[in-house]
């Protein structure tokens, strides 16, 4: 029997002194702490990853931007009052053809109902719908896009403390290699990678290629009930041909891949197969992966230290397996390790053995082709 998700999350719970919570991020990037999780716990510097790894080795990154999506908007003025201010986090992008183009989803602070119309600088929207989680649907004039780096800032995870000026986050908050614009929360695990650590990790002969997931709020969503009733928010990923093609061809040929954080992890494991076979293309995916789920395509996960009660928490669970999670959560906590976005990271080894899997295929819906 695959083990009890819920008792699994209770096992792992623990408690951590706000102190712990990294405010800001190693200087440079990769002079953050990294433990590697296998047989044994071992403690590195992350500028070591390229001694860690192998020649053959696959890193596989997920190349998402996070984009200025927290915006101040205001109310229309009014005979008689209006003009007030409401805070909008945009979510994503939506393909309604029902509601016509320039549609997205959004939380509004205050919420507002269908109908009312909203200023974003000097951008219409009206919303036009709500979603099941509370979030709004705006439908723009035009496309927003273009001016969000005029009218936005980065959102921040609510456990830091902003501190320092927007310009300043949309550098630190964003991985070196970020391309494809789409995500509301950062890939974390690549926050730790600079262009010198890129630089030697291919000169070790460690391959790399990409993908792209856009990370939506609901990474930060706890699971406040029975986590066979958590539901998992809707998120974007692509998966290039050329990628899926590596990945394939260094299994079929016994290489290692390794997946850059979590984010990397969900788009892989939507897209594959029974047989492990990665497929290019494109979907939404809600895949949630728990202790006993099947990991099928990576061998290694670089990651983050994750929140108590989380869907991560019980991701790398169900990677690394519960007994290791536990160890290396303890020693982190023993250790003075940094935590969360901005903290320290993990290397983990995959648990291989005979306890009985379930299948997630059934929550993952297949990509879509690649259009051509």
């Amino acid at each position: 029997m695959p083990p009890d998700p819920d008792a699994v999350l209770a096992r792992l719970h623990f408690e951590l002194p706000p102190e712990r919570i990294a405010q800001t991020g190693a200087e440079p990037r990769d002079a953050s702490r990294l433990m590697v999780v296998g047989e044994q716990i071992e403690h590195h510097i992350f500028r070591e990853l390229p001694d860690l790894l192998r020649p053959g080795d696959l890193l596989v990154f997920n190349e998402s931007r996070v984009i200025p999506a927290r915006v101040m908007a205001r109310k229309p003025v009014v005979e008689g009052g209006g003009g007030g201010q409401i805070e909008v986090l945009l979510l994503r992008e939506e393909a309604l053809p029902e509601l016509g183009p320039n549609v997205w989803s959004a939380y509004l602070k205050p919420a507002k109902r269908a109908g009312k119309e909203l200023w974003l600088g000097a951008h219409r929207a009206e919303v036009v719908g709500t979603l099941e989680d509370g979030a709004r649907l705006l439908r723009f004039e035009h496309d927003i896009k273009p001016h969000l780096d005029d009218i936005g800032r980065l959102p921040l995870p609510p456990y830091i403390a902003a501190g320092d000026s927007d310009e300043t986050w949309r550098e630190r908050y964003q991985t070196v290699y970020a391309r494809e614009p789409g995500s509301v929360a950062a890939p974390t695990a690549g926050l730790h990678f600079t262009p010198e650590l890129l630089a030697r990790l291919e000169a070790r002969g460690v391959g790399r290629v990409a993908l792209t997931l856009h990370v939506g709020a609901g990474t930060f969503k706890p699971i406040t009930g029975p986590v066979a009733e958590h539901v998992m928010h809707a998120e974007r990923y692509t998966i290039p041909e050329a990628t899926a093609d590596a990945i394939n061809r260094a299994k079929a040929e016994g290489r290692r891949v390794v997946a850059v954080g979590t984010t990397t992890v969900r788009a892989l494991e939507s897209s594959a197969r029974q047989d492990g076979t990665v497929y290019p293309g494109e979907g939404d995916t809600r895949i949630f992966i728990t202790p006993g789920t099947r990991v099928r395509v990576p061998d290694l996960l670089v990651t983050n230290l994750h929140l108590p009660g989380s869907t991560l928490l019980l991701l790398v669970a169900a990677f690394a397996g519960e007994e290791r999670i536990r160890a290396a959560y303890d020693a982190a906590l023993a250790g003075e390790y940094r935590f969360y976005s901005l903290g320290d990271a993990m290397l983990l080894e995959k648990e291989v053995g005979s306890r009985k899997w379930k299948d997630v295929q059934a929550s993952a819906p297949a990509c879509a082709p690649l259009s051509s």
